[in-house]
């Protein structure tokens, strides 16, 4: 039996929630004036660690960014 309720439109573009959200949110930065829009891209960037697991316990973790090294 076919459904004919609506599907949302992010994910008949063939998009995932996150990615959408991340437009969303992009858009929302740029039409900030200053000096809010300063403070919402630095809250944009995310850092986080990852620890490799050896013999069944974690390694020194590692601080990773999504932002590239300038």
């Amino acid at each position: 039996m076919a459904s004919n309720a609506a599907v949302p439109f992010w994910r008949a573009a063939g998009m995932t929630y996150i990615s959408y959200s991340n437009i969303c949110a992009n858009i929302v930065r740029n039409c900030l004036k200053e000096p809010h829009k300063a403070e919402a891209l630095t809250r944009e960037k995310v850092h986080f660690s990852l620890s490799k697991w050896a013999d069944g316990k974690p390694q020194k973790p590692v601080l990773r960014s999504d932002t590239p090294e300038a």
